[in-house]
């Protein structure tokens, strides 16, 4: 999958839960990826956040930092 849109779908799901105190959101998002993302697209999310993460938003970032 391309991971410009990729990253584009981490920060729009980041986005819904921005409501939230700082640390529920990041939880949340990575719950979110854990149970709806295929493992091959968060396997390519996380490859990308730890070589560039161009893109992410902070709580993107730091969502994806937890599913390793």
């Amino acid at each position: 999958m391309d991971i410009e849109h990729l990253v584009t779908m981490v920060n729009e799901i980041g986005a819904f839960f921005e409501s939230e105190d700082a640390p529920t959101a990041v939880a949340q998002v990575a719950r979110h990826l854990r149970r709806y993302w295929d493992p091959r697209m968060r396997k390519q999310i996380v490859a990308f956040a730890a070589s560039d993460g161009h893109g992410l938003t902070e709580l993107a970032r730091q969502a994806v930092a937890q599913l390793h």
